[in-house]
């Protein structure tokens, strides 16, 4: 898509909110290759990367730093996690720019800001250590980088999640999973939860949306056998990939993986660019979970319908079948859990249940001074 002066301005801006990054190989003649996301961008001098943010300027790739363009205090169930600390506040930022282009994305304003001239929010410049510290002003026990692709803002987030695990607190990636084994073992040691949007089990969808089958794949088997918090999450989109088919092989890929990896089917409603479909029901997501579980898989959640999915929000416990977090949407109503294992069986659930296991607040606005 051609540069508008909308989008020709607003990269203009974001360029005074860069650094130098860390994630390419250096190649002859000033040419880097990016390493941050599966598109591995080969970046001649001059060139700008498929995320619209990561770029070569005379020999030294330039990536986002210093600012944010979306900051939110959210349950964590809001993310979703539904195995890391029950009830806890997660602080999320987020910045401008992503590797896909999914035409139903919700949170567009952010990630499609330099494709879309109707899209974009104005930068905020902050450091690390204010963000860190507005998150433990509102008693967030999780620092969350998502509303964007984080994958291409990696820097950022290793250099905020350094500030906030020397605080004590826990650090998130919200993640379309397009990743590479470099990126990965940069953020080993400063993530510890990662969701993955499994957005579909066709890779002809997912080269529509902008990315490989087989990346994501790759990079959900890589995230379990590195040691990460994985829950995965696949907002069925009515047509596009709510086949029982395609649901049974998408669960049965993650029991492959781990029967004890989350899975949440969540409800799409339309938006953005894909308005020609309608909402996704409560019984297509009750069909979803059950071949989840057909295929497997322990722990299977319904979303986006709270309410209308009857025990399929809770957490319940695969031996006796007690319920253990008790949820309504993002809001925890009831904890039953000792030291991370049913309290009314012993069996142990598989999670980081750290702190937490406290009834959520609902979303608080964070204002940076």
């Amino acid at each position: 898509m051609p540069a508008t002066p909308a989008t020709s301005s607003l990269q203009q801006l974001l360029e005074r909110h860069t650094a130098p990054g860390e994630l390419y190989d250096a190649l002859p003649e000033r040419a880097l290759r990016c390493v941050a996301c599966g598109h591995r961008c080969l970046l001649p001098d001059g060139k700008i990367g498929v995320c619209k943010v990561r770029y070569n300027d005379r020999g030294t790739l330039r990536v986002p730093s210093g600012y944010v363009a979306a900051l939110q205090c959210d349950p964590v169930e809001k993310k979703p996690f539904f195995h890391a600390r029950p009830g806890a506040l997660a602080l999320s930022f987020g910045m401008l720019g992503c590797d896909y282009h999914c035409g139903y994305c919700q949170n567009w304003l952010t990630s499609q800001a330099l494709r879309d001239p109707a899209a974009g929010t104005p930068p905020r410049r902050v450091s690390a250590e204010q963000i860190v510290q507005l998150a433990l002003a509102h008693g967030a026990e999780i620092v969350a980088s998502t509303y964007n692709e984080p994958l291409i803002t990696s820097e950022w987030a290793v250099e905020v999640f350094k500030v906030a695990k020397a605080q004590g607190l826990t650090t998130a990636y919200i993640s379309n999973g397009n990743a590479t084994p470099e990126v990965l073992d940069y953020l080993r040691p400063w993530v510890d939860l990662y969701k993955v949007d499994l957005k579909s089990f066709n890779d002809k969808h997912y080269r529509k949306l902008g990315g490989l089958l087989a990346t994501v794949v790759s990079t959900i088997r890589r995230l379990v056998t590195m040691g990460f918090w994985v829950e995965v999450v696949t907002l069925i989109v009515p047509g596009f990939n709510d086949s029982d088919g395609e649901l049974t092989e998408l669960a049965t890929f993650l029991a492959s993986v781990s029967a004890d990896i989350p899975w949440h089917v969540t409800a799409y409603h339309p938006d953005y660019k894909m308005t020609d479909r309608d909402r996704t029901t409560a019984d297509t997501l009750v069909r979803a979970v059950a071949i989840g579980r057909a295929a497997g898989l322990r722990y299977v959640y319904a979303g986006n319908l709270p309410g209308h999915v009857g025990r399929l929000e809770d957490t319940r416990c695969p031996t006796c079948d007690a319920t253990a977090v008790e949820r309504v949407g993002f809001r925890v109503r009831r904890v039953s859990l000792d030291g991370g294992r049913c309290a009314a069986c012993g069996t142990a659930i598989p999670g980081r249940w750290g702190r937490g296991q406290r009834i959520s607040r609902w979303n608080a606005p964070v204002v940076i001074q």
